[in-house]
């Protein structure tokens, strides 16, 4: 998978963001700290993101941010990843009353509206910090990937090796993790990358509505500070480009491994290399 250049770039990316969440924050600044002289100024040498209106260092505060941005998203991401997997394996797999049942629990959460609801609870629970977000989003968040997990693994469960390993009395245990599951290893990482990326943009569009703590600090609420001081209408553009780029860089990485991903689990995707393109224009021209 590493051999694509798509997936090295986007890991690429997502590794600098996460040393960046872990490490950012002890080698970034206080974050909080106020430069009386220095209030809405542009980039400089002396703060190269520019400072806010009260003063503070806005890279300070997108490398503080970082943290807990990515922390919303992977941990909302493995929440939704683990609980599709738990119900649309085992409903594909065994079928019949099983199915019936967790697939009439995830009907019920594919019809849910999930940002009204994710607005309401977040709304009604106290001290909405970044675990508690990330735990909202991926409860609510899941159904979709549950229902194409079930899908692929109904396909799977009716193939030929499956149903040869049934014959000869393998446990339902090792045929679901050892022969079921890495066939929708390709299917399980999108959805990781995909519900990661929810996950990133759900707190920052929780935090511009002012439901997450504002204690906290992450690029949604950056974005959210910027547009209660009017940052659009005075020109402080630096003030909320830094965390909405940020933002897109997530997801524009994530894009990428998906595509890479693809092209590994399934061959009509794959693009032939340069030199066996070249070596079969030769032959047809000779």
């Amino acid at each position: 998978m590493l051999k694509s250049w798509k997936v090295r770039i986007g890991l690429s990316i997502l590794t600098f963001f996460v040393l960046l969440a872990v490490f950012g924050p002890v080698v970034g600044g206080d974050p909080r700290a106020n430069d009386i002289q220095a209030i809405s100024q542009p980039p400089s040498w002396q703060h190269l993101f520019g400072t806010t209106q009260f003063g503070q260092d806005v890279l300070a505060q997108t490398i503080a941010g970082a943290r807990g941005s990515m922390l919303v998203g992977i941990l909302a991401a493995a929440i939704g990843t683990l609980i599709a997997i738990l119900v649309g394996v085992p409903a594909g797999y065994f079928g019949g009353a099983v199915d019936n049942g967790l697939n009439f629990l995830t009907n019920l959460f594919l019809v849910m509206p999930v940002l009204p609801l994710i607005l309401i609870v977040a709304g009604y629970v106290q001290g909405t910090g970044p675990f508690v977000i990330a735990l909202i989003i991926g409860l609510f968040g899941w159904s979709g990937g549950a229902r194409t997990l079930r899908a692929q693994a109904l396909s799977l469960s009716s193939r030929d090796f499956v149903l040869a390993m049934r014959m000869v009395g393998e446990p339902h245990r090792r045929l679901i993790f050892c022969e079921v599951l890495p066939h929708l290893t390709g299917w399980i990482s999108a959805m990781f990358l995909h519900g990661m990326i929810g996950g990133v943009m759900a707190e920052a569009g929780l935090a511009f509505l002012g439901i997450t703590d504002s204690g906290s600090i992450s690029w949604g609420t950056m974005i959210q500070a910027a547009q209660q001081q009017s940052a659009v209408l005075r020109g402080l553009w630096w003030w909320f480009v830094p965390p909405g780029l940020c933002i897109a860089l997530i997801g524009t990485a994530a894009t990428l491994v998906n595509f890479g991903v693809d092209e590994v689990s399934n061959p009509k995707l794959r693009m032939a290399r340069r030199s066996v393109v070249v070596r079969t224009r030769k032959v047809a021209e000779a």
